[in-house]
């Protein structure tokens, strides 16, 4: 690997990092708070004959932020190679910021009628377009500030952010279904949870604004012998990325599903809205020990192991737990089935994230990782929580988000499974010889 250009010689590397994952964790809090919120939006915008249909409308558009994360992850992950990484970052947070305030403020569908659908659904496609660019370039700067040493526990801070902003949505939940009525929370209430993210955007962007770059010659386009540009490398790696888009799929819907849970857990189960945010709150803070665990985990043992092995025991662990909390929805089932679930479903993805990163060279690593990634997300992610809703309506059983959550744990386990060790503390494969 080409540690010395990468990573710089004069790089704080905990600022760095730092750095780099607020401004990620602000973007994923915008995005992500949009399900916790998905029945109160329903109403506000898309106003139906039944509640079924205006959940599902809400979805919908919930997923349309989806649709356009692959383009932005193509066009902001190329340009994160091309130009640096920090422009980048920049540019996909401040596309995000824009698109939330839009959000946060459009009226209501009584108000101002069909255009406040159209708006919301623009502007969550502007969010999609943003978040497709900003895993790509976070995921391929962290690896490249870090210690070959340390790499994983590095970049293990980019699904650790997502979990950070997934608790701290679930946290905004559980004070405002706490602290105001239902009518309350329906009228304006779930507009406050994105503002208060909104807020935080000239932060974020000066965090980022300061960030050293880690590519030295952005205006160079790779080493000689590499084609094209970007596809024609990027055909040498064909077999990682097509593993890499098994284990992304398989951990979107994971993830995804698990956000859905304060929506199913008020809307199929029928628990009160503060338990249901506190499910995910206890889950998500879970989730952020399990990402940190992994990537430190992955640092000593190798990336296999530690993708592997959780893998295996979430796939068993998950039927029981959802068999446990449908027949009985108390708060110890749900605060301790959910969590158990997110803590050891978390475990693997830091070390899949170090390891594709450390699999791809330098000139491809942003635009591949950042596509590879929004595909499986626009695919899976933004239809998970549709197609759980539709299990659950056409079935009349909860149990349905266990049968996709298995369906997704299986794809994944046997992709981990076939996933070259890239650990340099392990022997070192050919495909990573290649990167060198």
């Amino acid at each position: 690997m080409q540690d010395s250009v990468d990573r710089g010689e004069d790089i704080d590397v905990r600022r760095a990092a730092i750095g780099a994952t607020v401004g990620n964790m602000l973007e994923f809090y915008d995005f992500i708070t949009y399900s916790f919120f998905a029945i109160q939006i329903g109403r506000t915008f898309f106003p139906a004959q039944s509640a079924y249909g205006s959940l599902m409308l809400s979805l919908a558009t919930f997923g349309a932020g989806f649709i356009t994360r692959p383009i932005g992850g193509i066009v902001l992950g190329v340009f994160s190679d091309r130009v640096g990484r920090r422009p980048a970052m920049l540019l996909s947070f401040a596309l995000m910021g824009g698109a939330i305030v839009v959000l946060s403020l459009t009226p209501s569908y009584d108000a101002i009628g069909l255009i406040a659908p159209i708006v919301v659904i623009v502007a969550r496609m502007v969010q999609g377009f943003a978040l497709g660019g900003e895993v790509g370039p976070t995921t391929a700067y962290l690896m490249e500030i870090a210690a070959p040493e340390r790499r994983a526990l590095v970049v293990s801070w980019q699904p650790t952010s997502q979990q950070i902003a997934a608790t701290a949505g679930a946290l905004v939940g559980v004070i405002l279904s706490r602290t105001m009525t239902a009518d309350a929370l329906q009228s304006y209430g779930w507009r406050i949870a994105f503002l208060i993210g909104a807020a935080c955007l000239p932060f974020g962007l000066w965090m980022r604004s300061t960030l050293p770059e880690t590519i030295r010659h952005p205006s160079d386009p790779g080493p000689p012998g590499e084609g094209s540009g970007h596809l024609a490398t990027a055909r040498r790696y064909a077999r990682l990325i097509a593993l890499a888009l098994m284990i992304l799929a398989s951990g979107t819907i994971a993830t995804y599903v698990t956000q859905y849970m304060t929506t199913y857990a008020q809307n199929t189960l029928h628990v009160a809205p503060p338990l249901a945010f506190a499910t995910t709150l206890v889950s998500n803070g879970l989730g952020i020990a399990g990402a940190l665990l992994g990537g430190w985990l992955a640092d000593r043992f190798g990336r296999k192991p530690v993708m592997m092995l959780p893998q295996l025991v979430t796939l068993l662990l998950t039927y029981p737990t959802f068999l446990w909390i449908v027949h009985a929805p108390s708060a110890m089932s749900l605060l301790f089935g959910f969590g158990l679930l997110s803590l050891i479903g978390s475990l693997p993805f830091s070390a899949f994230y170090a390891a594709f990163a450390e699999g791809l060279p330098q000139v491809i690593r942003g635009g591949v990782f950042a596509t590879i990634y929004a595909v499986a997300i626009a695919s899976f992610g933004g239809t998970a929580q549709l197609v759980v809703t539709f299990l659950i309506h056409v079935s009349g059983n909860p149990l349905a988000p266990a049968w996709y959550l298995l369906l997704a744990a299986i794809v994944g386990l046997i992709a981990m499974v076939a996933m070259p060790e890239t650990a340099p503390s392990k022997v070192v494969p050919p495909i990573n010889q290649e990167a060198s």
